[in-house]
């Protein structure tokens, strides 16, 4: 009984202990001797970006062990530092300190260099390149609107989908056109690469855009892509919706949401409202990467219809075949939601 309460007790204060272990050693950093295996890597910090955004950029990108390491740094320094948007060169695994003091040494920033993540819109991508060149916006804004250079697919009215996420270097003087058909060329390269026909671009692009903006974890990717596939199945789905959030949103400009409201999911004025029109969504409604390309060419047997990630923080996403088993999946996401989420 004595053992059992010391246990009781034990597990009581671990708690309360572990928050003063990290109260007086301070947040989660990288040793010297962890640094040392660290690798290059290019981080873009955007105009407007916080402390805070650059802090959860570079936890998302591992330079950093934690939030606090950085920012922690950061609230330490006098007087407070003014960030430059552009591409850095840094490495993995720094502490806290090294990567402030990297990211404020001029000699790690590099010319002409952006960084467009995947998933990002076309709108957002052209706003990427002015601020990493010397190319003005209103240059890109014009060159963008004239696809005639850029041998895109006929059925292409815009750049969309075609602007392929990567890291690229550009040479001084480069022009807006020059700049865009860049990533363009870059995008039929990586299409080309998986056996992608000219005349299949199209459509594998649209899908996978989709399938962009919808997945989370990269094996739900391929799980995601085959539940759009059954949505277009007659035999699976008869109303031939494909019901997606995120498309709703981009057609309403909102291209940094996958969430609406129930007066946007019934405006049929969007064309890109697969709440109200069937089949495939009109067009591309991010700029997709390999991953995504890879899912929509290979997607994943199964006969699902439903998917809702249930928790935001890991990923998790429940698939499901049936009405029924996706409603206790949302039931799940929503207990999730009142947990971590709390409306203020």
């Amino acid at each position: 009984m004595l053992l059992g309460l010391m246990a009781v007790g034990a597990f009581a204060l671990q708690g309360p202990l572990t928050q003063l272990i990290n109260a007086t050693q301070g947040p989660a950093d990288f040793t010297e001797e962890e640094a040392a295996d660290g690798e290059p890597i290019v981080v873009m910090i955007n105009d407007g970006d916080s402390g805070a955004d650059i802090a959860t950029t570079l936890l998302d990108e591992g330079v950093v062990k934690s939030f606090d390491a950085f920012y922690d740094a950061l609230l330490a320094m006098t007087p407070e530092p003014i960030f430059q948007p552009g591409a850095y060169q840094l490495a993995t695994r720094l502490s806290g300190t090294a990567a402030l003091s990297a990211i404020l040494d001029d000699a790690n920033k590099l010319e002409l260099t952006i960084v467009v993540p995947e998933g990002t819109a076309a709108v957002d991508v052209l706003q990427i390149i002015s601020e990493g060149t010397e190319i003005p916006l209103t240059d890109l804004q014009a060159a963008a609107a004239d696809l005639t250079p850029y041998g895109l697919p006929a059925e292409a009215t815009t750049l969309e989908g075609f602007l392929f996420p990567a890291t690229y270097t550009f040479a001084p003087g480069i022009t807006a056109v020059d700049a865009i058909t860049t990533l363009v060329k870059r995008q039929f390269q990586a299409l080309d690469s998986v056996g992608v026909a000219v005349e299949d671009r199209w459509s594998t692009i649209v899908l996978a855009s989709l399938i962009q903006r919808e997945a989370g974890l990269r094996d739900d990717y391929y799980k995601v892509s085959r539940v759009f596939l059954n949505r277009l199945e007659p035999s699976l789905w008869d109303s031939g919706l494909l019901q997606s959030d995120a498309t709703v949103a981009y057609g309403t400009g909102n291209t940094h949401l996958v969430t609406t409201t129930d007066a946007e999911r019934a405006d049929a004025g969007n064309l890109y409202n697969t709440y109200v029109h069937p089949g495939m969504v009109v067009g591309p409604i991010s700029n997709p990467g390999d991953l995504a390309i890879d899912a929509a060419l290979h997607p994943a047997d199964g006969t699902w219809l439903f998917f809702v990630t249930t928790n935001l923080d890991t990923g998790e996403t429940v698939f499901s075949d049936t009405v029924a088993e996706h409603d206790a999946a949302v039931i799940v996401w929503q207990d999730w939601m009142r947990e971590n989420r709390p409306v203020e």
